[in-house]
């Protein structure tokens, strides 16, 4: 298990019980996002603020920069890699999503990179998702809406989220484990807001239904946990602590009662 901080990377050998940091240029940057290569676990990507990606194919051992084309300032100060995905199918082709700066593409696994977002028409990207259907999907959520790649991110198409959603401020994007019509979104009113929901799409993110939460969340729902040991146990939280648990495939949530602080990202691993 890896986990990024604010002063770098650290990982666990023991689903957790105990880390290590280890020693790599991202001392002293925010990591945003971490993904693991389905084929290969040794080979892991990292994504920081300012908008950097780091790659290791040792375990973590040693990282290098690729060198990503992002710009490092935005309208919020510096760019965030907020999303990495690593394709299930081609572990190749290598995803990440910016806040601010569209999306980018590697066909060979991050040597090189190219600028794809064709079609997004905001470039501030929050989460980034694979579904794997009778077509592969790769899904971009951004703070309005969600739009729907069918050709590797060459182009990308609205799934009108906006005119569905109660509330507009769409955070993450997630696929259930075992059905990949079943999508999950992670929304609030506002950026820094006072309340959130849960949105689930049984079709492919045609349609939306929002859930219904024991308690109404204190800020807006920020990431989810899903895990293919267990297709129907899915956790949620909300930026500022809450903790809410889905054990029948997200029809029904409970809220867990332990609280933290600020939550920015959300796994669960298997015993």
């Amino acid at each position: 298990v890896y986990a990024g901080s604010n002063n770098g990377i650290y990982r666990s050998g023991d689903s957790g019980s105990n880390w290590v940091k280890l020693d790599s240029p991202m001392d002293g940057l925010n990591i945003w996002s971490i993904a693991i290569d389905p084929t290969d676990s040794d080979t892991v990507f990292a994504g920081t603020s300012p908008g950097l990606v780091f790659r290791t194919q040792d375990g973590g051992k040693r990282w290098k920069d690729l060198s990503v084309p992002i710009n490092q300032e935005c309208a919020i100060g510096s760019t965030r890699v907020t999303a990495l995905l690593v394709d299930p199918v081609d572990d190749g082709t290598v995803m990440a999503g910016v806040e601010i700066d569209g999306v980018y593409r590697s066909r060979n696994g991050g040597d090189s990179w190219t600028h794809v977002d064709s079609g997004i028409t905001n470039p501030d990207i929050h989460g980034m998702a694979i579904s794997l259907g009778e077509q592969k999907t790769v899904l971009v959520s951004t703070p309005q809406e969600i739009f729907a790649s069918q050709d590797d991110g060459e182009t990308f198409q609205s799934l009108a989220m906006t005119s569905s959603f109660p509330m507009p401020y769409c955070r993450w994007i997630a696929v259930k484990a075992d059905d990949p019509e079943v999508l999950f979104a992670a929304n609030g009113d506002a950026a820094i807001g006072n309340t959130g929901t849960i949105q689930r799409s049984t079709d492919g993110g045609k349609t939306w239904d929002t859930r219904p939460l024991p308690v109404e969340p204190n800020s807006p729902l920020w990431n989810f946990a899903t895990h293919a040991a267990n297709p129907d146990l899915i956790l949620a939280n909300s930026v500022y602590g809450e903790l809410y648990r889905s054990a029948d495939g997200g029809e029904n949530w409970d809220k867990i009662k332990k609280e933290f602080t600020e939550v920015r990202a959300l796994a669960w691993v298997p015993n």
